[in-house]
């Protein structure tokens, strides 16, 4: 289904003042990921499986197949549903696991957790859409089919036809959403220095582009996330119209990073009435207030994402366990799970379960 805005807008109009923009309409059963069974074909001569993806009818006027995204419709039934979406960030397979294991409803994969992770190195521009991607699949397949994952796609990896490609990307490997920015590459971290911004054309070029890729692209539906990093690159002025124009381009959610007060949080929620707004509450320091999710939710926020609690707490614990090796000869036991608890984390239990569906030992 393509949204009237993204067909119609230009990139000099804004949202009528209180005008309301509402989601797309989400069928209810869909956005379940438990009717989404693995391994079930759709009932079309043409139909295959392809991951964690199903084939969706062939569009007559486009000639073409589009793949179902049962991750975007869970997405989109939450964010049209009431309540505030707690989102804590994983940096690989295991800890977007422990997110749904742990309760949650959504996660978030973070470009800061994945490029300390995977590479060691700052976020900084230095990890590639391959790179992120790569880690994405690996982070859609380790939870539940149609358990909702947002990824950060940093500044879509390029001009407006990159971003059309890192949607679609994105969209194959399962995600639910995708987050992209108006930085200036190499990008930098929202909460860091010496970030600048795209000009205002391209920037609402780059989030057209990936809402048209979002409505027409082969790899079907995606929950569009647009950023913007102009509050700490040039005013808190900018970073408001930069939004109200992404919104009307086709944006289906809106973040604006780095907001240094509450008053300019509830100015942010007061933009684009109608189209859910994301809160980061970055641990440890960063430039936006911490607020508990009552807070936020009143303000007018509908996601919040936790960026660096998870890999922060693995380097804090990694950093200890190897300190206890080093001085004592061996670990605290009591800091750690147990074999058999890391076992069952990792899915043992499952695998051998599974295994002796096909066990001949016994024939």
């Amino acid at each position: 289904m393509v949204h009237a805005s993204a067909a119609t807008a230009s990139h000099s109009v804004l949202p009528a003042s209180g005008g309301q923009r509402s989601l797309r309409p989400v069928d209810v059963r869909a956005a379940s990921f438990r009717t989404f069974v693995r391994g079930t074909r759709v009932h079309d001569c043409n139909a295959r499986r392809i991951g964690r993806r199903s084939i969706a009818v062939t569009s007559a006027a486009a000639d073409r197949v589009r793949l179902s995204n049962p991750a975007a419709a869970s997405l989109r039934a939450l964010l049209a549903a009431p309540g505030i979406l707690q989102a804590p960030c994983a940096h690989d397979a295991l800890s977007a696991a422990l997110i749904e294991r742990a309760g949650f409803q959504v996660g978030f994969m973070s470009g800061f957790c994945v490029s300390a992770a995977r590479l060691a190195y700052p976020d900084t521009g230095l990890i590639s859409y391959g790179e992120m991607e790569d880690v994405g699949r690996h982070v859609c397949e380790a939870v539940s089919p149609g358990f909702p994952f947002i990824g950060d796609a940093d500044d879509g990896y390029g001009n407006a036809m990159n971003a059309k490609r890192t949607v679609r990307g994105y969209a194959r490997a399962g995600f639910a959403g995708i987050l992209m920015e108006d930085q200036v590459a190499p990008k930098a971290c929202g909460h860091t220095r010496n970030r600048r911004v795209i000009s205002r054309a391209d920037a609402v070029a780059r989030v057209q582009a990936a809402a048209d890729e979002r409505d027409e692209g082969p790899a079907g539906d995606i929950v569009v996330f647009a950023r913007s990093d102009a509050r700490s690159a040039e005013s808190l002025e900018e970073a408001l119209w930069r939004v109200a124009a992404f919104a009307d381009a086709g944006a289906d959610a809106l973040f604006i990073d780095a907001l240094r007060s509450r008053e300019e949080m509830q100015a942010f929620c007061k933009v684009a009435p109608g189209v859910p707004k994301m809160a980061n509450m970055l641990e440890g320091g960063g430039s936006t207030p911490i607020c508990t999710p009552a807070e936020l939710e009143d303000m007018g926020f509908k996601v919040v994402s936790y960026p660096l609690s998870l890999l922060a707490a693995s380097v804090r614990a990694m950093e200890n366990t190897l300190a206890g090796i080093r001085d004592d000869g061996y670990p605290d036991e009591s800091t750690l799970p147990t074999f058999e608890e890391l076992r069952e984390v990792v899915g043992f239990p499952q695998y051998y379960e599974e295994e002796a569906r096909y066990d001949t030992t016994s024939e």
